[in-house]
């Protein structure tokens, strides 16, 4: 009973990873900001007379900004920043983070993304990961580790210059764990893919390491009416898998922990912070914290673009010009497996059961992967480009 009641009073103080009562030895607390750009001991505030001489700085149009560049070993703790909170400017301004000398990025994605929530729409949230507390500013509580040297910028693509407020608040080390795997962050977008393909959240990455989930953005085809959009099932290839991965889920709203529709809610590992029925959008995520997914060799992560609705919704749909193509269809006695049996009767068949329908469909998917790597530079491709991140945002 004591050792239960221990425990009790203890949880509170492990938080990410930390225990609050104990000091840990050859580590230094230090914060970058532009009253301090490189986090010197005894060197912040000095602007102005120590009157609050460099609270901020422009982001300028077409510019960038570097925001740390510190020589040594450490782990960045917190990342918060405001600036412009427009949908134009989160998806124009891309942050960059290198680690240890590396000539390619290990993170470039468009910042509000980055910052958790996608479509360039700030609400308030909250989760593990990260906060908006009102949908004014970022807050990022991922722990980034290097070796030997961190650098982060802000890349500014639109045609505007605007205020920005940061800090970065750092544990600054002696020496790194040996052990240590770099963080790194993808964007990507469904552009590419045809009907009936999945959309790849992670393309393939090799290497060793931890995918810790992504954040996805649906900005729904209206062309689909008021269909469900969210039928599509997450897959993880891990290791070697090829046509058929390790890890599968049963749906999109099943993935990020609801069920029977998705609504607006925040949680701290999973959430929909947008959930917007009238303009068809849809904004919401899921952390592998406490059910973890590591992998040895690499990995592979994506989301089937699948939707359903009733036979006859469908038929209107189908109709109405729009791509599709079923795939089962469910009724009170059997679910039929459409692909399964190529003499299936076709949608206007009169044969083809009143049920529901899960069907492909094509709508604007985005989402940013959040993984640590062995290494501090990744395969992937570079940060798409402008006109592709601003695509229906505008």
């Amino acid at each position: 009973m004591k050792v239960r009641w221990l425990l009790l009073i203890l949880l509170p103080f492990s938080v990410m990873g930390q225990e609050l009562y104990r000091l840990p030895t050859d580590t230094d607390t230090r914060w970058i900001s532009f009253e301090n750009r490189n986090g010197e001991k005894g060197k912040g505030g000095m602007e102005n007379k120590g009157a609050k001489g460099h609270a901020c700085d422009t982001l300028k149009a077409g510019a960038t900004v570097t925001l740390m560049d510190y020589d040594g070993a450490g782990v960045i703790n917190r990342i918060w920043l405001t600036t412009s909170q427009r949908a134009v400017i989160l998806r124009s301004v891309h942050i960059d983070m290198y680690w240890d000398g590396a000539a390619k990025p290990a993170v470039s994605v468009p910042l509000g993304d980055f910052f958790g929530v996608g479509l360039g729409r700030k609400t308030p949230f909250q989760c593990a990961l990260f906060s908006d507390p009102e949908g004014r500013s970022f807050n990022c509580y991922i722990p980034m580790p290097f070796k030997k040297h961190a650098r982060i910028v802000l890349v500014n693509e639109s045609a505007e210059t605007h205020l920005l407020f940061y800090d970065i608040n750092f544990s600054a080390l002696k020496k790194a764990p040996k052990d240590q795997l770099y963080f790194h962050a993808y964007w990507s977008s469904n552009k590419r893919t045809a009907l009936g393909e999945d959309f790849e959240l992670l393309p393939p990455v090799a290497g060793k390491g931890r995918y810790l989930g992504s954040n996805m953005s649906v900005m729904a085809d209206k062309v689909y009416g008021n269909s469900w959009f969210g039928e599509g099932e997450v897959k993880v290839y891990l290791d070697g898998d090829k046509n058929y991965p390790t890890l599968v889920g049963t749906g999109t709203e099943d993935y990020i922990g609801t069920g029977w529709g998705q609504g607006a809610f925040a949680h701290l590992y999973q959430g929909c912070p947008i959930a917007d029925d009238k303009k068809k959008q849809w904004a919401f995520y899921r952390y592998h914290i406490p059910d973890p997914i590591y992998f040895h060799s690499g990995c592979r992560v994506s989301i089937q673009q699948i939707g359903g609705t009733g036979r006859n919704e469908l038929r209107a749909i189908s109709k109405a010009g729009a791509r599709m193509k079923p795939v089962t269809v469910t009724t009170p006695q059997t679910v039929a497996k459409i692909l399964e049996d190529p003499a299936y009767p076709g949608l206007f068949d009169e044969r083809f059961p009143n049920g529901w329908v899960n069907f492909y469909r094509l709508d604007n998917y985005t989402a940013t992967a959040y993984f640590y790597l062995d290494n501090p530079e990744n395969n992937l491709p570079a940060l798409a480009p402008l006109a592709e991140r601003l695509e229906g945002i505008l």
